[in-house]
């Protein structure tokens, strides 16, 4: 074995990953996995559905009152589910 002909097993997997195209639905899957986390029990109790779409997040919730204290968070959420993820994998979100 020739020690110069070496990579690290996390850098091979994430060259596999992006040339395959599943880089970015393993991302998204990491981000709407995030979700209960992030916003914790209480608000993912309201929580119907969850989908990405064109870096956009869309949250269905059951709870009209929520939706609209969530969007007064919109952005923070933005950031703390994208770091979550440990990519840019949304830019905004809508709650319906």
């Amino acid at each position: 074995m020739r020690k110069g002909n070496t990579e690290q097993l996390g850098d091979v997997i994430r060259k596999f990953l992006r040339q395959q195209q599943l880089e970015s639905p393993l991302n998204e899957y990491r981000l709407v996995d995030a979700w209960k986390e992030v916003v914790g029990n209480a608000v993912a109790r309201y929580t119907l559905d969850l989908y990405i779409k064109n870096q956009t997040l869309y949250v269905h919730l059951s709870s009209p009152v929520l939706r609209q204290e969530l969007m007064m968070y919109r952005k923070s959420l933005v950031d703390s589910l994208n770091r979550h993820a440990g990519a840019q994998v949304i830019t905004d979100i809508v709650f319906r």
